[in-house]
């Protein structure tokens, strides 16, 4: 059998140290869900299958249930588009 995605939107944000974060990627850090790598080189992230490492220019997502993963940003690119209100941009 195939499968498709449900369309769904998620949040995303590019790993950057000198990023501006968005409020929800700022509450995972208080949360202590990521945290930098000693010298800001990567982001540890705690997934529901583990702590997993996002690299610089990977993107981090929050998915439907608030659940945070990293994704490589070129398979990003391939699985999701930009939405603006209303509809994709």
């Amino acid at each position: 059998m195939k499968y498709r995605k449900k369309p769904v939107v998620i949040d995303a944000w590019r790993i950057d140290y000198d990023a501006e974060r968005p409020d929800w990627v700022q509450a995972a850090f208080v949360a202590d869900e990521i945290d930098w790598d000693y010298g800001g080189d990567c982001l540890w992230i705690d997934t529901p299958e583990g702590t997993v490492m996002g690299g610089m220019g990977d993107m981090l997502i929050r998915g439907v249930k608030g659940e945070l993963y990293p994704c490589r940003a070129d398979i990003f690119l391939l699985s999701y588009e930009a939405v603006v209100e209303g509809g994709a941009a």
